[in-house]
């Protein structure tokens, strides 16, 4: 399903709209099937799968042996089916290594974003409308005909399945692309990692215990040892930041992150993971030094007229180590 999608100016050089549709072009969805579908993905991933009641969902991650992110996702489902949601280029990458061991289960690991279209619903009147629209939303995932909804806080992520009427449900209404969905997952720290950075960070690295995304409870799955290492003998040194300012070229893969010495000169400072930019204005996330203090002082290398802070994160990291 293809939507027309504004071009706004919210995030970055404005005011949020009082209701924001935004089609999520940037995300899929890998569904999981067959009687030891869930137990075989809580063997899997950080998050505990068998405790996923059908109107819950869950951040969580999935790691290499070493306890490195290949991906990072959020899990809901019916009773029949459990569902990964997560950025497509990571889908693509992650999808193959689940498979590689899915072999010696009975389940089903299928790429149905053709299947669903997912859409993210923001704003001072998204709570009415949505409750217009589909009735009551009492809990974290709400399912009605045609899809389910997610409660992420005051958003909303919507899948529509191929069944659904799209274009009764959206008449009159813009539809505003996912660069402006991505702004406000940046500004809430969400840990949302694109193929590029697939393997590079343990999850504490990204902050996905803050967000409900690890169970220190849950049985072995893949990683573990180094994750629960982490935890209770310390060694991290890296968390997931929010930065935003102006620079003078467009960011790319090969931008790279400086941060200012005290005693003069910057050196390089941490990875960009997701970003999002309207002419000079930037709003990104990045794994830096866990260490770094809110008023530090930031820059894209090579790119002198760029000025970059921090903005605090919406949760602590104190007692999520």
């Amino acid at each position: 399903m293809i939507l027309s999608t504004a071009q706004p100016n919210w995030p970055l050089n404005g005011k949020q709209p009082s209701l924001m549709i935004s089609h999520l072009s940037h995300l899929g969805l890998m569904s999981i099937t067959g009687e030891q579908g869930r137990s075989f993905i809580h063997g899997q991933v950080s998050t505990d799968i068998t405790a996923l009641e059908t109107n819950q969902w869950r951040w969580g991650a999935h790691c290499d042996p070493k306890g490195k992110t290949l991906a990072t996702f959020r899990a809901f489902g019916t009773s029949e089916t459990l569902f990964m949601m997560m950025p497509t280029s990571t889908l693509a990458v992650d999808l193959p290594q689940l498979q590689k061991y899915a072999v010696f289960s009975k389940v089903e690991l299928t790429d149905v974003s053709e299947q669903w279209l997912l859409l993210g619903v923001a704003g001072e009147q998204a709570t009415s409308w949505l409750t217009g629209t589909f009735g009551e939303l009492n809990d974290e995932l709400t399912h009605f005909d045609n899809g389910m909804i997610m409660k992420d806080n005051d958003r909303f992520l919507l899948a529509l399945n191929r069944h659904a009427d799209v274009k009764n449900l959206l008449d009159g209404q813009d539809i505003y692309d996912a660069s402006a969905w991505q702004a406000l997952e940046i500004l809430a720290g969400l840990p949302n990692l694109s193929a590029a950075h697939s393997g590079q960070f343990v999850p504490q690295m990204c902050n996905v215990q803050a967000v409900n995304g690890i169970s220190f409870n849950k049985g072995c799955y893949m990683g573990q040892e180094t994750i629960a290492r982490m935890k209770y003998r310390g060694g991290n040194k890296r968390a997931l930041y929010i930065v935003t300012g102006s620079v003078s070229q467009p960011l790319t893969a090969d931008s790279v992150l400086e941060i200012a010495l005290e005693e003069g000169g910057f050196r390089r400072a941490g990875t960009i993971i997701e970003q999002v930019q309207r002419d000079q204005q930037v709003l990104f996330s990045a794994v830096l030094a866990n260490d770094t203090a809110l008023d530090a002082k930031l820059r894209i290398a090579n790119d002198d007229a760029s000025t970059l802070s921090l903005i605090a994160l919406p949760y602590s990291l104190d007692d999520n180590a």
